[in-house]
């Protein structure tokens, strides 16, 4: 299949609300569980998608690197388990402790969260101010996994754009424009469930 982009929410947008549960605690968490004094970064990812894959190990280094800061991270994982089994609640908490992806990750089983968030593809990056509004969407950075021989990885895998949105916001500055869609697999919808904006 080919690389689905993101749909570039418009900004401004206020964080829809969510209550899901977390993959590794069973946990319900929601949009209120983060603190509003500081900012937001919600990821839909899955555990087999090798775009994830391939941003997994930056993710994680951002976790690290902004402990101390006024930054929450929470993870979303919406495919149909049904037929991707692999993205099911304890497999992806397995992903997640592998590649010490140590923030929530949450279970969105109806697809509901990712349809009011106009998510797209795995990875899909929507950070949010402190006031909850969209301040950037797009991608991690501008490198791209190995997909086969005919397929060779590019670029350097170091969170360069997604640093500098998170930077800007915790600064009380506007994210400068343009944003690059971020691209990766598709979210695998329930049959029947495919939002009005997927196009495959």
């Amino acid at each position: 299949m080919a690389a689905t982009q993101s749909t570039m929410l418009a900004l401004g947008t206020p964080a829809p609300a969510f209550a899901l549960p977390d993959v590794r605690t069973g946990n319900t968490l929601d949009l209120t569980s983060f603190a509003t004094d500081s900012a937001l970064l919600v990821v839909f990812l899955c555990a087999h998608c090798p775009y994830v894959l391939h941003v997994a190990p930056e993710l994680a280094r951002i976790a690290q690197d902004y402990t101390n800061k006024p930054l929450h991270i929470v993870g979303i994982t919406s495919n149909d388990i049904e037929q991707y089994p692999q993205d099911a609640p304890e497999p992806t908490a397995q992903f997640a402790n592998t590649y010490h992806l140590h923030f929530p990750i949450l279970y969105d089983a109806s697809q509901a969260v990712a349809k009011a968030y106009s998510a797209a593809c795995t990875p899909d990056f929507f950070l949010f101010n402190p006031a909850r509004h969209l301040v950037y969407r797009g991608q991690i950075d501008s490198s791209r996994p190995h997909r086969g021989p005919d397929r060779p990885g590019i670029g350097e895998l170091n969170g360069s754009e997604l640093r500098a949105a998170i930077d800007s916001t915790l600064a009380g500055k506007a994210v400068p424009e343009p944003h690059r869609p971020s691209i990766g697999c598709s979210i695998k919808w329930l049959p029947g469930n495919e939002p009005k904006y997927f196009t495959h």
